[in-house]
């Protein structure tokens, strides 16, 4: 059953579907949530010990000003590692998910296992295209918010923009840190995603043992 549990001096909404087999944590995508993605992915895991939380102001788990950022991000998913999961883990990322793992294994490979990122980019300027967006968030979307979180309605559209802001800016990896993820790597994507094909070759070549699957 899902529960909050005290990580980095802040309550998460953690998930825990448990076996004997080895540790996998799923990683939620940005302005996402573990509920969008987990029955999708859960039931092909049957062998694992599988863990997964909703990141500060995502899902169930409440806003926190400081921490829509890839830095902050990260050091909360090392922290679960560390304190909830307590040992090196399978990480499968999505979108920003596979971001932060990307940055995880980076700066703590000792807590890495193996890593799939999903639809992820290395860098900013990737060709995402944030233009679309006018800072509008539905009404629909602002009352489930408000419902599933306990907090004001009007909070989501700060986060969206904050998260926007994020995406135009982050995150900032380099070939050269990449090189440094030593576990082996799939890089997966689907074949039309909202950044360039040029990026998500580029981390499958540099990544040392890194695999490629394309998706149509």
């Amino acid at each position: 059953m899902p529960e909050y549990l005290k990580v980095d001096g802040h309550d998460l909404y953690c998930y825990e579907w448990d076996n004997d087999g080895e540790a996998v944590v799923l990683l939620h995508g940005g302005l996402s949530q573990t509920a969008h993605w987990a029955s999708q992915i859960v039931p092909d895991l049957e062998d694992y010990h599988v863990f997964a939380y909703d990141r500060s102001s995502h899902g169930f788990t409440s806003y926190r000003q400081e921490s829509i950022n890839f830095n902050y991000q990260v050091r909360e998913a090392i922290a679960y590692l560390e304190t909830v999961v307590k040992e090196p883990a399978h990480i499968v990322g999505w979108s920003d998910g596979g971001i932060i793992g990307l940055m995880v294994a980076i700066a703590r490979p000792d807590l890495v296992k193996s890593l799939v990122a999903i639809g992820a980019n290395y860098h900013y300027d990737c060709g995402l295209n944030l233009q679309t967006f006018n800072g509008q968030v539905d009404e629909m979307e602002k009352d489930k918010f408000a419902k599933q979180s306990g907090q004001p309605r009007e909070l989501l559209v700060e986060i969206v923009a904050k998260a926007h802001k994020v995406w135009a800016c982050e995150p900032k990896m380099s070939k050269t840190q990449l090189k440094k993820i030593k576990c082996s790597t799939l890089i997966l994507a689907g074949d039309d995603e909202p950044f360039t094909s040029k990026m998500t070759f580029e981390m499958y070549e540099v990544i040392p043992n890194g695999r490629l699957a394309v998706i149509p």
